[in-house]
């Protein structure tokens, strides 16, 4: 190596702000192979509670108001920005359990449901994340 060689800094790690357990990825294969393509948007209560809702791609209309926080998948997954600001500092974690889907979740008939978990970032992850910045 010359003298030359300068130490490049290695870009800060990116950081997801969803993942899913291999049974909710599961879950959404056996779906997008019955219904194509989707999308998930977190459900912010109502007649469904807080859940996650599986949608066929552009059933569910987003606008402003909406935020992606990535993909789980290949499946982008959708939050309103009101209820991101409550849960920007924790990771979501889309499981799939025995029970019934939300009304309009395409899983509902399945047998599973999708849910969601969540767990706090460590320091590490939320400075990747403020370097990242907000979705």
């Amino acid at each position: 190596m010359s003298s030359d060689a300068r130490t490049v800094a290695a870009d800060p790690p990116v950081v997801a702000r969803v993942s899913a357990t291999p049974a909710a990825q599961a879950l959404i294969e056996r779906l997008r192979a019955e219904h194509g393509p989707l999308m998930f948007h977190q459900s912010g209560g109502c007649c469904d509670g807080s859940a996650p809702m599986c949608f066929a791609l552009g059933e569910f209309i987003t606008g402003d108001a909406d935020v992606c926080l990535g993909e789980i998948a290949g499946t982008p997954f959708y939050m309103s920005r009101s209820q991101f600001a409550y849960w920007e500092h924790t990771h979501l974690i889309i499981d799939a359990v025995p029970g019934n889907g939300g009304m309009f979740s395409l899983e509902r008939p399945t047998g599973l449901r999708f849910m969601t978990r969540s767990r706090l970032y460590e320091d590490a992850e939320w400075q990747a994340l403020e370097a990242q910045g907000r979705p």
